[in-house]
């Protein structure tokens, strides 16, 4: 009699499938990885509770403090959260400039190829960097945003503008700051697939969010005065505003403006993504 040997039936191979869920892992995983992340989300963080904490202890009453935004976008009220929101403005540099390199830094390493070749469906890849960069931005810099504001609070003890957590606006004011920064970083990752260059996407960022309304002075007042507070930083500041200025828009629709801007940014970088070669 023979024996017939039996062989084991070979192992299947599991088959993985790429799907929203793992691809936002894969991208969560791959901006915490980076020391860059850390180092220009602690800069930023660090920025906005330094200038604010200066700012209100620095304060004088006799001089009038811009409020918080970049150029043309304060109000010129002197408040304690507009005191302690002053490092918004770098923060959002920073913060954008982390969006920028999320996105741009993997086209100038090659590293979009693999990712590309790993998602051949392209859009998840973009809307997981904006996914992740986000939230964990508008929940840092939020943070940061009333920690700047307790630690000015004794600075202005005894002065007039000095508000409380528990006062009428201020909560909603600093997680403004929060939310308007979340964007900023997800701006930052639509221009750098937009324009796939980081030095070119962070002169896009500053040139919008900084030089553009200080160009704008140039045209008529007529005209300058009707598409000011619609310039992306103009609005941006509007939304963590804790009184609405005359020449602004309000916290709402500051918001909505730039939240707009946002998503057009993105549309055209997931045009551009699906539509040309890596």
């Amino acid at each position: 009699m023979t024996v017939t040997s039996l062989a084991p039936a070979p192992a299947r191979t599991a088959e993985y499938k790429v799907t929203g869920v793992r691809v936002l892992r894969s991208e969560w995983a791959k901006f915490w990885s980076l020391r860059s992340s850390w180092i220009t989300l602690g800069v930023a963080v660090f920025l906005l509770v330094l200038f604010g904490t200066i700012a209100s202890y620095t304060y004088s009453p006799d001089v009038t403090a811009p409020g918080p935004g970049g150029p043309g976008g304060g109000s010129g009220d002197s408040t304690a959260v507009s005191l302690a929101l002053t490092g918004a403005t770098f923060a959002s540099l920073a913060i954008g400039v982390l969006g920028v390199l999320m996105s741009a830094g993997e086209y100038s390493t090659g590293m979009i190829r693999s990712t590309l070749t790993a998602v051949p469906r392209r859009l998840p890849v973009l809307w997981s960097k904006a996914a992740v960069i986000g939230p964990v931005a508008l929940v840092l810099t939020g943070v940061g945003a009333v920690a700047a504001f307790l630690l000015g609070t004794p600075g202005l003890d005894g002065e007039k503008i000095a508000l409380s957590l528990g006062d009428d606006g201020v909560l909603r004011s600093l997680a403004g700051a929060g939310v308007y920064l979340g964007l900023v970083a997800v701006f930052g990752v639509a221009l750098g697939v937009l324009i796939r260059s980081s030095a070119g996407a962070i002169a896009a960022l500053v040139g919008i969010l900084l030089i553009l309304p200080g160009l704008a002075t140039l045209l008529p007042d007529s005209l300058y005065d009707s598409i000011n507070p619609y310039f992306p930083g103009n609005a941006g500041s509007a939304a963590y505003a804790l009184h609405q200025s005359s020449d602004a828009l309000s916290p709402g629709a500051g918001l909505a403006v730039f939240a707009g801007w946002v998503a057009l940014a993105l549309a055209g970088a997931a045009f551009r993504l699906v539509k040309s070669d890596a």
